[in-house]
């Protein structure tokens, strides 16, 4: 997520969150286990591509991009990038994450209050819903589509009715973690990366505690600005494989995580 606006709303509980990432193990993370990784293959992505959100499905990667006027949903081939199918979203939309439910494809938007539900097959839009505040990152257990919006809360929404039913407050070692922005469902688990940082949380569905953090710091070395933050997780569950990248990076990576420290 980037905009001008935005980054000086959160300025200050950013500052805040990046001072708790900073402090030594023994204080910040001193219940919470740190997770580093091992690269297993690079691929390559497409450098204009602002991620906003990213998931596996029978073998290629399903990805939104955001900013106004463009704003997508695309299919892509793993192994070369090449973008296979796309359908742009309204110039006056600022796309965000993507989630599958079933033969539909969700897309919602930032601050727009709305959300695109298209069909997985063709990319034709099937239906609208709305729902409060912003949206940033979506994703599903099979049971609930879950989304964020940035706070320190995530949403479980039904998924044919698209009506909240429940929220669930995140938390590492007491304190509430802000910034929460694209999700996956990881073999029973919900990740999350944290806007502007080189983590993700590992999270609790139950209990909303963050279980681990997987740091990946250094994974793409060389970065233009700062808009080209880590965001973008896919998980292949049938091949355990898990793929990362962020916005406007060239690469997408096939990684593998570390024990933790």
């Amino acid at each position: 997520m980037f905009a001008p606006r935005r980054r000086a709303l959160l300025g200050a509980a950013f500052a805040a969150y990046a001072a708790l990432l900073a402090q030594p193990a023994s204080t910040a993370h001193a219940a919470t286990p740190v997770q580093g990784f091992k690269v297993v293959k690079a691929y390559p992505h497409d450098p204009n591509a602002f991620t906003q959100g990213l998931f596996f499905h029978e073998g290629f990667l399903y990805e939104s991009t955001g900013l106004r006027g463009r704003s997508t949903v695309r299919k892509v081939e793993i192994e070369t990038g090449r973008v296979l199918q796309a359908v742009q979203l309204p110039d006056e939309v600022f796309g965000e994450g993507i989630a599958r439910w079933g033969d539909r494809l969700i897309a919602i938007s930032w601050q727009e209050q709305t959300a695109f539900v298209l069909d997985l097959k063709t990319f034709k839009l099937w239906r609208k819903f709305n729902y409060p505040g912003e949206g940033w990152g979506i994703t599903q257990n099979e049971r609930e589509l879950v989304m964020s919006d940035g706070t320190p809360e995530l949403r479980f929404l039904d998924p044919l009715s698209f009506k909240e039913t429940r929220r669930l407050r995140v938390t590492a070692d007491g304190r509430p973690v802000a910034m929460l922005n694209e999700l996956e469902w990881v073999d029973g688990e919900i990740w999350a990366n944290v806007w502007q940082s080189d983590r993700i949380a590992r999270i609790n569905p139950k209990t909303g505690v963050v279980t681990a953090w997987i740091d990946l710091t250094g994974l793409l070395a060389m970065r233009r600005g700062s808009e080209d933050v880590l965001n973008g997780i896919a998980y292949d569950a049938g091949r355990k494989r898990l793929f990362v990248t962020g916005k406007l990076w060239p690469q997408l990576f096939e990684i593998e995580l570390t024990k933790p420290r």
